[in-house]
């Protein structure tokens, strides 16, 4: 354990001023957003506990990366793959959807500050909403087996839409 006060070292004093200038420019070029509690606690509020979280399958380099609007996603978990298409028709957005494998899964999307929208995918796996609010969202799919009771749940992480 070093027992030095960085103030009278001025190695020390000197990592201490830099550090200090670099936390602030980075919380003036690039502020955690205003909104981010609500984000988190919009992301963990699900009725249903027991889900399995789908990862970005490909998210390149716009990993990460605040703003802007996402496109053609895909996500994965276990043996489902989810893509989804994200079109902006002005303050709402249209999502076109396709599940692998296919199948008349239930698709629910969450938006914060939003009823939940609601629908089921077609036997070949697709399905639309074409009138979604703009906010954080999620996609949780309620996935159904063979004889079309209901099995596991996926959510995907946030999305700012």
């Amino acid at each position: 354990m070093n027992d030095i006060d960085p103030r009278d070292d001025p190695r020390g004093f000197e990592d201490t001023a830099v550090l200090s200038e670099l936390n602030r420019l980075v919380y003036e070029l690039d502020p955690p957003p205003a909104d981010l509690v609500e984000r988190i606690q919009f992301a963990i509020a699900l009725e249903d506990l027991d889900v399995e979280v789908a990862r970005w399958e490909r998210a390149g380099s716009l990993a990460g990366v605040r703003g802007g609007q996402p496109g053609t996603i895909t996500f994965t978990v276990d043996n489902l793959t989810l893509m989804v298409n994200f079109t902006s028709t002005g303050a709402r957005h249209r999502i076109d959807g396709w599940l692998v494998p296919a199948g008349e899964h239930t698709v629910e999307v969450r938006v914060a500050e939003h009823e939940s929208t609601t629908t089921t995918a077609d036997d070949g796996g697709r399905f639309v909403l074409p009138d979604v609010p703009t906010g954080t969202t999620q996609i949780v799919v309620h996935l159904v087996n063979a004889r079309g009771e209901r099995g596991r749940t996926v959510v995907t992480p946030t999305i700012m839409l």
